[in-house]
């Protein structure tokens, strides 16, 4: 498995199972490239004719980040001309894609609604660790899926002032 992330070191990679690359290399070396990516203005139009020319003959490319990260038409000329064997889109330029969005019409293209995260047991996931969460908190205790730890001291300072006694951090 290769992976190109510019904010996670080779070492981290390695350690999730997977072998850091420049994006050329990933490109050309994988047999499927899968997208996982915010859209920014340095990831907009990422996947253009160019980087699908680059990809391996024969690969699949997939997509569950953000629409405008790959072009379409670029994508359905690479699909269209045999280069890129597959696609499977869970996101676009434009969503919903109009019905008679070209690439709907090809046959070596997969598509979901952008719920191709959505199952059953993530949502089940979902309902407990935020239920979980809110039992920690009202609790005293800080929940461990903190995503910006930069406001747990302004978070604990509330909360003392609101229920006098301190957060356990």
């Amino acid at each position: 498995v290769l992976a190109c992330d510019p904010y996670v070191d080779a070492a981290t990679v390695a350690a999730r199972g997977a072998r850091k690359v420049e994006m050329p290399e990933l490109l050309a070396e994988s047999d499927v490239v899968s997208l996982h990516l915010p859209l920014a203005p340095d990831s907009r139009g990422l996947m253009n004719a160019g980087s699908f020319a680059r990809m391996r003959k024969g690969a699949i490319f997939v997509t569950t980040a953000r629409g405008n990260i790959h072009e379409e038409p670029a994508l359905q000329e690479a699909l269209a001309s045999g280069h890129i064997a597959a696609a499977g889109l869970d996101v676009w330029e434009q969503e919903p894609p109009p019905p008679s969005h070209p690439l709907l019409n090809m046959d070596n293209v997969i598509v979901t609604q952008h719920t191709a995260g959505v199952t059953h047991e993530s949502r089940s996931n979902i309902t407990t660790i935020a239920a979980l969460a809110f039992v920690d908190a009202a609790n005293g205790r800080l929940p461990p899926r903190v995503i910006n730890p930069e406001v747990i001291g302004r978070f604990a300072a509330r909360y003392e002032a609101a229920f006098g006694r301190k957060l356990a951090v």
